[in-house]
């Protein structure tokens, strides 16, 4: 198992900054084109699952940890990325799953995801007790955060084989997915905020037994002023962290941890590893490419076969999302046209959620079948997927459906693997 995580904290004491992304999907075409990516540059590849997708009771993608576990390591197998140089990763572990019941079952339901996570294996913990329960003030204090994450981590530990997990904490924790608000400037986490929240951590994990694991935390989840909503990004100013990035140099052993960094500018993330924040996760970003993808070729389908022969993929994705609204209802607001627009165009990208969907996997397969029965042209590649049509022009892709699906996601893959190199 690499100990990359392990180097974070030193190679930005030593001046060489080195950071690592986060890919937090579950989906196959997003797992495989990042295996593809880890595999060309020969580096170490992090893959988180989320409490809401994976958890002890199956999450909304049906896999128990083991589960995940054993399926990752078949597709990272399959593309030729050695079990060396794959770390696995909770996000988002705690109650936000069950945050409906009462805060003493919520606990017990998120106590039991940790340890299945620590069970098989799982390297890399999120400790994420920020979520309010029923029952709780709407705000949590760091004290109260704080003793759930220890209870929390006491519960991985518990179960953990050799080596220990490293854990991931904080207080000021973006919402999974991205914001569903409306965003001007965000509130970047203060010096002050930040630095009571470790201190507070720090005597609860002692007070609590935890001391000894204390050295195995390695980030904090803090706001750098990052963040996406429906339609729009707050893109990344160094600016307004210098304030954090300096408490870095007294806390010598940690790194950040930047949440929903997806859809920023390239050179945000070379900067943000430059800063401090050495843990890139990237995730809604990687659906929504793969969705692009997946919609130019179902509007290729339709220029080359008759309509009746066509998969109608983008009409059977907003059937089912129209029928079944539970993934997107409490996120997408306004009149039917405008709700339309969401499901199909949100940075949010509620679509993954559908995937699974036995209408949309059949949509999709057909939409594969008639695609591999027909020479897509060059000049459709040109008009649909330009930047997939220059690579096949120049030799380095296939014009095969499946093959222009990974390359797209490999698109948003890249600019975070150049900026997480020292």
């Amino acid at each position: 198992m690499s100990n990359v995580l392990l180097e974070l904290a030193p190679s930005r004491r030593h001046g060489r900054p080195l950071g690592i992304y986060s890919v937090c999907s579950t989906h196959h075409w997003v797992l495989e084109a990042a295996c593809n990516q880890a595999v060309e540059d020969d580096s170490v590849l992090l893959v988180e699952a989320t409490s809401n997708q994976v958890n002890h009771r199956g999450g909304y993608t049906g896999m128990l940890p083991e589960d995940f576990q054993r399926y990752l390591s078949a597709i990272a197998a399959s593309r030729g990325l050695s079990p060396e140089k794959l770390i696995l990763g909770g996000d988002h572990l705690g109650p936000n799953p069950w945050r409906h019941l009462p805060a003493k079952e919520a606990m017990e339901e998120a106590e039991s995801t940790v340890r299945a996570y620590a069970r098989a294996g799982f390297r890399k913990i999120h400790l994420d007790a920020s979520m309010a329960c029923a029952g709780d003030a709407a705000a949590l204090s760091d004290e109260m955060i704080a003793r759930r994450t220890a209870a929390l981590c006491a519960a991985a530990e518990q179960e953990s084989p050799e080596p220990k997990p490293l854990y991931v904490i904080g207080t000021e924790v973006p919402s999974p997915g991205g914001a569903t608000e409306k965003l001007n400037q965000l509130a970047v986490t203060t010096r002050d905020a930040a630095a009571e929240t470790l201190a507070v951590h720090r005597r609860i994990f002692k007070e609590m037994g935890l001391g000894h694991v204390w050295p195995r935390v390695i980030a904090l989840v803090v706001q750098p002023g990052v963040e996406f909503n429906h339609n729009s990004v707050v893109d990344y100013d160094p600016a307004r962290v210098a304030h954090l990035s300096e408490l870095l140099d007294q806390e010598q052993t940690l790194v950040y941890e930047a949440h929903s960094t997806d859809y920023q500018r390239p050179e945000a993330y070379r900067n943000l590893v430059r800063d401090g924040f050495a843990i890139l996760k990237v995730g809604p970003a990687l659906t929504f490419a793969m969705r692009e993808a997946l919609d130019a070729l179902a509007r290729i389908e339709t220029e080359l076969l008759p309509g009746e022969q066509c998969s109608r993929l983008l009409e059977v994705i907003e059937r089912v999302m129209l029928r079944d609204r539970r993934n997107w209802e409490h996120h997408y607001t306004g009149d039917e046209r405008a709700v339309r627009l969401l499901l199909r165009y949100s940075y949010s990208d509620r679509v993954r959620y559908y995937w699974n969907n036995h209408e949309i996997q059949q949509a999709v397969e057909i939409l594969l079948s008639n695609l591999s029965r027909v020479a897509i042209p060059e000049t459709m590649l040109s008009a649909f997927l330009p930047d997939q049509y220059r690579a096949v022009r120049a030799g380095t892709l296939r014009p095969d459906a499946r093959a222009l699906i990974v390359h797209r996601i490999r698109q948003v893959l890249l600019p975070y693997a150049q900026a997480c190199e020292p």
